[in-house]
Formats: structure tokens, C-alpha cells, sequence
């Protein structure tokens, strides 16, 4: 049996608390760090906030589920930068945060289907 690394929490301000291996409080983890990693999701799963599907795995004591395509209303995706909450459709129709500006990683849309259910 792994054992499952410390959860860590990152709450700056009036900021969710984000939990994961978490290395600042831009919600950069051990597995996505460079300058653009400052997103944070909150899972369908358990309503949490993680930097990434890998700290859920490493971390969280359940699967992770994705969001349905109905949900993308809710606010689930948290800037690292300023701590605006985006809705999922915010979230993929962007490619910074709208409050501050700040610019998100392009990559990371190469993981959208494991926190979103995709269309078609």
C-alpha cells in the first residue's frame, strides 16, 4: 500500500482553501509550477479546491469525478493571482483571468477532459 503525501492548505486572505502539495500561494503545486500554473479547480468529486488532478490523486481519499456539461454555470476554477472564482464557461473560453489579467498555462487544456465532461 502508497501512502498518501500530507494534505497541504493554502488559504491566502478570503481565498478558498486550496489542498494538495502546494508550493505557494499563487496555487502552484510540486507537479506544475512555472510562471503561468496559477489555477486551482474545484472538484465535481468533493467540492474541493486542488492545483491539479495529480495532487487530487496523490492526496484525496476518493476518485475524482468531472463536472457535467450542465454544470458549466458553477464557479469552479480559482486565479492563483487575485483569487477570482471563474465559472467552468469562463474558464474554457479563456486564456487569462478577467479580473487581473494574468495569464493562464495553454497546456492546461490539454487536461480539460479530466476535470470537465467534454461535449460531442
Amino acid at each position: 500500500m502508497t501512502e498518501r503525501p500530507a494534505r497541504q492548505t493554502v488559504t491566502a486572505g478570503d481565498r478558498p482553501r486550496v489542498l494538495g502539495p502546494v508550493v505557494d500561494e499563487a496555487t502552484r503545486c510540486v507537479h506544475y509550477r512555472t510562471e503561468v500554473d496559477i489555477i486551482a479547480i474545484r472538484f465535481a468529486c468533493c467540492g474541493e479546491y486542488y492545483p491539479c488532478h495529480r495532487c487530487h490523486e496523490e492526496t484525496a481519499d476518493h476518485p475524482a469525478e468531472q463536472w457535467p456539461v450542465a454544470a458549466r454555470d458553477r464557479a469552479a476554477v480559482l486565479c492563483g493571482e487575485c483569487g477570482t472564482e471563474l465559472t467552468i464557461a469562463a474558464y474554457l473560453e479563456a486564456t487569462g483571468c478577467p479580473a487581473c489579467g494574468s495569464r493562464f498555462n495553454e497546456r492546461c487544456r490539454l487536461h480539460t477532459h479530466l476535470y470537465f465532461q467534454v461535449e460531442g
